[in-house]
């Protein structure tokens, strides 16, 4: 799935002012890895980012995807997404939403939601410090391995109780 292209318009024009405030070079590389994320609904991580971009710059590396991707998010033009232990994934969306993620798979998408964006900051984490953003990440299965886990569910059963009749 891919952004709209007034709203890639946006988040390139916000990338290249971020670059030029901070005084980051604006290269092709660095441009096109910013594209990747941007023009992605999917909240692709570097892997993801990296094989794309691999794919029309033979010579971008790993590491330049990752050290890129960090860089971006220290601009504020993208935001990492989920525990550092796993994956990590990358937003180019910026304004007010919160995320729906699928255990299985992986698939993020963003949920727009008054109600969440109204949640309001218990003091508990207040007392840890301030709070620059809130979002929420609902998770769960998405609606393709639901099924998929719906359709394997039948199978199991049987297979079980053809070993239980095997040892009877």
């Amino acid at each position: 799935m891919n952004v709209a292209k007034v709203e890639m318009s946006r988040r390139l024009d916000g990338f290249k002012a971020a670059c030029r405030q901070a005084g980051v070079k604006l290269t092709h590389q660095r441009l096109e890895i910013f594209r990747e994320v941007a023009a992605s609904l999917d909240h692709p991580d570097a892997e993801m980012v990296f094989r794309s971009v691999q794919a029309r710059m033979p010579t971008v590396s790993l590491d330049t995807v990752y050290r890129t991707l960090w860089l971006l998010s220290d601009l504020g033009i993208v935001t990492p997404l989920g525990p550092r232990r796993e994956s990590v994934r990358f937003d180019a969306n910026l304004a007010q939403h919160h995320h729906y993620v699928c255990m299985r798979c992986g698939l993020t998408r963003d949920i727009e939601s008054p109600l969440l964006d109204a949640i309001r900051i218990p003091t508990a984490v207040r007392d840890l410090g301030s709070v620059v953003v809130m979002q929420v990440e609902v998770r769960g299965l998405c609606a393709t391995c639901a099924k998929a886990k719906t359709a394997r569910t039948p199978a199991r059963k049987n297979q079980h109780d053809r070993s239980e009749r095997s040892r009877t």
